[in-house]
């Protein structure tokens, strides 16, 4: 009988760990709707387990490119993988690890919150039973399990918000995108849903990308990607695009690397 192999601790393959697969990974992508070019050679890495913030202002291409992750539109020009799947090959497996809030509302505001919730969970497959166990969870977490029989149409805009991010969680995605998705609501709604956004990664370890045009909605914490004009003009921890932009906050980095540009976020 021949002796079993002992692997030599010196083998490449022994010593170093897997590589850390990203939530998201563009490269390359470009986008253009005529003559405008909306994105150009757009490359980034959404780390695994992390808040990234996608800042930029109005018109920089954030929701052009949440278009493309989700597949709205398709990738024509670079390649766009979540969690290792390219989306234009493999777009059942990339999404359904995807949880999407988009900056438009797109809930039904005549059916009840409930309802909400059951009609797309049964889009991915989850048997009624568990989905409404899931959608009376997902409830009682955001303290709106009261009103589950309720019209959306009753409910605040933060309420609304905080519903659609339920929704997109239903599923037990392992992404989460969402485009400016605070727009339009007060102060109070605003750090409810960072709250409850930054306890997912937190607590679950699901990776975020969260797109803003608000500076103040970005924490030192945090992986940042700046996106301007359709470009990518900075990525990476929050102080090391401080320092590389020779900024000494955010703020004053996102004005260096746009070159003062009028309306920078507040």
């Amino acid at each position: 009988m021949s002796a079993a192999t002992i692997a030599d601790p010196t083998d490449d393959a022994a010593r170093d760990p897997a590589p850390i697969v990203p939530a998201i990974a563009v490269h390359g992508v470009s986008h253009a709707y005529g003559a405008r070019k909306a994105l150009d050679n757009v490359s980034l890495t959404v780390p695994a387990s992390r808040f990234t913030a996608l800042l930029g202002l109005n018109g920089a291409g954030k929701t052009t490119l949440f278009s493309l992750i989700t597949r709205l539109y398709d990738t024509r020009q670079g390649s766009i993988d979540v969690l290792g799947h390219r989306v234009s090959r493999e777009p059942g497996e990339a999404l359904r690890l995807l949880g999407v809030v988009f900056q438009a509302r797109t809930l039904d505001l005549d059916i009840s919150v409930m309802d909400n919730l059951l009609y797309p969970a049964a889009l991915h497959g989850i048997g009624r039973r568990e989905a409404r166990q899931r959608a009376h969870a997902a409830l009682q977490e955001i303290d709106l399990v009261d009103r589950a029989r309720e019209q959306v149409r009753k409910l605040s805009g933060g309420q609304m918000r905080r519903i659609e991010i339920a929704r997109a969680l239903l599923h037990q995605p392992r992404v989460l995108v969402l485009d400016e998705p605070t727009v339009g609501l007060d102060v109070a709604s605003k750090s409810a849903i960072l709250r409850q956004v930054r306890a997912l990664v937190r607590e679950r370890g699901v990776a975020v990308l969260w797109a803003t045009h608000l500076l103040d909605e970005v924490t030192p914490g945090d992986a940042v990607v700046v996106l301007h004009r359709g470009r990518v003009l900075a990525s990476g921890d929050v102080a090391d695009v401080v320092t590389s932009a020779g900024g000494t906050d955010m703020r004053s980095a996102f004005i260096a690397l746009t070159g003062g540009a009028p309306e920078a976020p507040a």
